[in-house]
């Protein structure tokens, strides 16, 4: 049996490995509100003098953990691309007979394809988080027997926080601990900055691991994470490669047609009731958002504009505009470079957070609602506006959902910034194959043709085009758009899957926005 949610997605009531949906349909952005109190971890207690946290190596801290077959285990991912602790986890449970496990972790990369061999025997027979590159691809052909769970930045810490997801333990890569289990993430030669998406693991999982390189004497100062979060310290040769922060998006593009987007968007914000002392923004660390940044930068300057604040994955561009006194305040919940590990390091006003802060919907201060203008990216945008950031033109699942959710609902101004073609593949269509992010929560599309403004902000639409007679911007019909990428294109094949769901795409409220189903070979 079909039902058909609120963007006009047909979800099967029931998903096997999933359970009912009936009661999780996406209703829209802001209809599910909270009721209740916050899922709560086991007490811990320690007796002075009795016993230590050091557990030697990962195998040793796995069978002091208690983690036994068919339990749920997390992950952080702060060094991206160059994680190691996953695949040793893995391997270890897979060398201890442990199987059936749940892996929770926030994003899983080319770098743990070294797990696909202990999917296929049974060693992870779930995942519920962001699966990127080669895991992501054996999801779409059938690979998991159970469906991988999408959730935004600030979903995820919502469903362990409401208790949704329960953390039996967690393995928190660590680059600085001491032997009480206190952990930076600053220091080391393993240091990515920011480790703000173990906050949560950290407070809520009945057993928290620290997996580090770099065991310092204690107390370590400063503390990401305190050590009354913590419970076993482990020590390993190398939890990961800070080069592999830096997963090649984080570079401004060089591309004229790309240059002239960012041109176009930067004009939209100048033009917005935003653009004025105290701004708030977040740009990303893609290509045409991080132009944006530098265009951004111009136009502050020009107008002795100083913002309030930068927020989310901060980059280097970021730290510049703070160091320039364009804007006060970095608030970081995931550091993008290594400029930026080094600043979060320095700079006591480059702040990091916890993804709880950042963008959970079911807390009182999330930072996203104090957002004024937020730059994304897609892989297609419909002409209902609704966005897909989770598969690609062949139905392929090869991305997480990130901030997308999170941003677009909390900021006044969200703007994506995307090419109209990417090579002779639409981006703008009349239906996404998956929807990440409801058009309701989307102001305006910028292309290389010109700016989009979502009908439902006339407000948006007048500013710009008072703003278009002076400053040349475009204004493009949606419809139009669409119309030009057909016929660019040509005819489309179908993207040809069958009835099984591979993966669900929650809303950051829980509810079910979209499924992802098995591509047919």
């Amino acid at each position: 049996m079909m039902e058909r949610n609120a963007v006009k997605r047909e979800i099967p009531s029931r998903i096997d490995g999933y359970g009912y949906t009936s009661e999780k349909l996406f209703e829209g952005a802001f209809a599910r509100r909270p009721s209740g109190c916050h899922a709560g971890p086991r007490i811990r207690a320690a007796v002075p003098g009795v016993g230590s946290k050091l557990a030697g190596g990962v195998h040793e801290a796995i069978m002091a953990s208690g983690l036994k077959s068919g339990m749920t285990i997390s992950f952080h991912h702060h060094l991206r691309n160059g994680d190691y602790v996953v695949n040793q986890v893995i391997q270890a449970c897979a060398e201890l007979g442990i199987s059936d496990l749940t892996i929770f972790p926030t994003a899983l990369f080319d770098v743990h394809k070294a797990i696909i061999p202990y999917i296929k025997s049974g060693v992870v027979g779930r995942i519920m988080g962001s699966v990127n590159g080669a895991i992501g691809k054996l999801v779409s052909e059938g690979g998991l027997d159970a469906p991988v769970v999408l959730r935004s930045h600030g979903g995820r810490p919502r469903a362990v926080i409401s208790g949704d997801v329960h953390i039996d333990v967690a393995f928190i890569a660590a680059p600085t601990a001491d032997r009480a289990g206190n952990i930076s993430g600053q220091m080391g030669r393993s240091a990515c900055g920011s480790i703000g998406y173990a906050f949560t693991d950290a407070q809520n999982a009945d057993v928290v691991v620290a997996i580090t390189d770099n065991l310092q004497s204690y107390p370590i100062s400063p503390v990401s994470i305190p050590g009354v979060h913590v419970d076993l310290v482990a020590v390993t040769d190398s939890i990961g490669d800070p080069a592999g922060i830096v997963s090649g998006t984080t570079r401004v593009t060089r591309d004229p047609m790309r240059l002239l987007i960012a041109k176009y968007a930067s004009r939209l914000i100048e033009a917005s009731p935003y653009f004025m002392v105290g701004i708030s923004f977040q740009t990303g660390a893609g290509g045409i958002p991080l132009a944006v940044t530098a265009f951004m930068k111009e136009a502050m300057k020009r107008r002795d504009i100083r913002g309030s604040f930068g927020l989310g994955g901060i980059t280097g561009y970021f730290v510049d505009l703070m160091k320039e006194g364009l804007v006060q305040k970095l608030m970081d919940v995931q550091s993008f470079d290594l400029d930026a590990v080094h600043s979060i390091a320095s700079d006591p006003n480059h702040i990091e957070i916890s993804a709880d802060w950042y963008a959970n919907p079911w807390n009182c201060g999330a930072a996203v609602n104090m957002l004024d203008v937020v730059i994304l990216g897609a892989t297609e945008v419909d002409v209902d506006f609704n966005a897909n950031v989770n598969t690609e033109a062949d139905g392929a699942l090869l991305h997480g959902i990130g901030g997308h959710q999170d941003t677009a609902a909390g900021a006044k101004l969200t703007i994506i910034a995307q090419p109209l073609m990417r090579g002779r593949i639409p981006c703008v269509v009349d239906r996404v194959h998956t929807v990440t992010t409801p058009g309701e929560v989307v102001d305006a599309l910028v292309t290389e043709f010109g700016v989009t403004i979502n009908p439902q902000r006339k407000d948006l639409a007048d500013a710009c085009a008072e703003f278009a007679a002076s400053r040349d911007i475009p204004l493009v019909p949606i419809d139009e758009l669409a119309e030009r990428a057909r016929r660019m294109s040509g005819p489309m094949e179908p993207i040809r899957v069958s009835d099984r769901v591979v993966a669900v795409v929650e809303w950051r409220d829980g509810t079910v926005i979209d499924v992802i189903r098995q591509l047919e070979k």
